[in-house]
């Protein structure tokens, strides 16, 4: 699908991108591969690391709708993984948090559509479900705008779609970087939010092939929304450094105990698949099927019964400390 195509991916230096990046070059064949990001240290860094002929760097910030447009001329594919991420930090920054990841958002959407793009999948968070922090509500903002978009283009291109996933291990500032860096220098213990805890989890590249797979399965609005298993946090500082004494310090401005993917509100737009869920558009489409029972591939969906919400802690697959730590290892940390 991604042979001679040209690919464009937002935020494409961090750490999706670089995975993203590298699956693309192994397994493809593609005309261009654009990384867009406004960082020209990273984009520096890794140009260093993948200088394939296919390659493009361009430096732009989302914020800047005509760069935007500039950097899209002649693209097949978007992937929108530019945001601004850090929980904490939106709380204590908002409008630099909407200016990126709403605005942002916007500017993505109408770029695309000026460009004549031909599919556009947006990634998201499972904190834009029922949010309770601002980089929530920005992501739930950005996911809206972008099942919205289909409707602005009618039976035409491009088609728009969000996969949405829990916390990725390893990733730039999540919990394990932070684990693995107090346990090099000798930390006597380490810190936990809350004992009882709990995340989805994912490996990058597990992420990655998802959305290679959703753009084959996409029809256009649609929430992509992975099988995945949970953990609890303090089997993960187990499973990283057994015996050594956890310390509880408090959730952080903006966290959530638990995350969710599909609220219950949404239940009655929630279809459920092999190895996912779909949560289908709220919203009518006048120019096109509102049909999301059967995707683009001919694969088959079931409605959830009213009132399914798909939360960590109600998760049916946990991975025991074992478990973490093999996860975590082919994970290649």
């Amino acid at each position: 699908m991604f042979d001679n195509k040209t690919i464009l991916i937002t935020g494409g230096t961090g750490s999706f991108g670089h995975k993203y990046t590298a699956t693309l070059l192994a397994r493809y064949k593609p005309k261009k591969i654009i990384i867009f990001s406004r960082d020209e240290l990273k984009q520096y860094e890794m140009q260093q690391k993948y200088h394939e002929r296919c390659m493009r760097y361009f430096i732009g910030d989302v914020r800047d709708p005509e760069r935007l447009r500039r950097a899209m001329h002649g693209v097949d594919y978007v992937i929108h993984a530019a945001a601004l991420k850090q929980v904490p930090a939106a709380e204590y920054n908002p409008m630099e948090c909407i200016k990126t990841n709403i605005n942002g958002a916007e500017n993505v959407i109408n770029a695309a559509i000026d460009c004549n793009v031909d599919k556009v999948i947006a990634l998201s968070t499972d904190k834009a479900a029922n949010p309770v922090n601002l980089y929530g509500a920005t992501k739930l903002a950005s996911d809206k705008l972008f099942i919205a978009a289909n409707n602005m283009v009618g039976s035409s291109k491009p088609r728009f779609s969000v996969v949405r996933y829990g916390n990725v291990v390893g990733s730039r500032g999540s919990v394990v970087p932070l684990f693995k860096q107090l346990l090099q220098n000798g930390t006597d213990h380490l810190p936990l939010t809350h004992q009882d805890m709990t995340r989805f989890w994912i490996t990058l590249q597990q992420g990655v092939d998802f959305v290679l797979k959703n753009f084959e399965r996409m029809l256009g609005g649609e929430i992509f929304v992975p099988k995945i298993p949970s953990i609890r946090i303090s089997d993960l500082a187990t499973a990283m450094a057994p015996g050594l004494p956890q310390k509880i310090i408090g959730i952080r401005p903006g966290e959530k105990l638990h995350e969710m993917m599909c609220p219950g509100d949404m239940s009655y737009h929630t279809f459920e698949y092999a190895d996912h869920f779909l949560i289908a558009p709220a919203i009518k489409f006048f120019q096109r099927s509102n049909d999301f029972t059967i995707n683009a591939v001919g694969e088959k969906g079931q409605p959830v019964v009213p009132g399914f919400e798909y939360v960590s802690d109600l998760n049916p697959h946990f991975l025991s400390v074992e478990e973490i730590r093999q996860f975590n290892q082919d994970a290649e940390l």
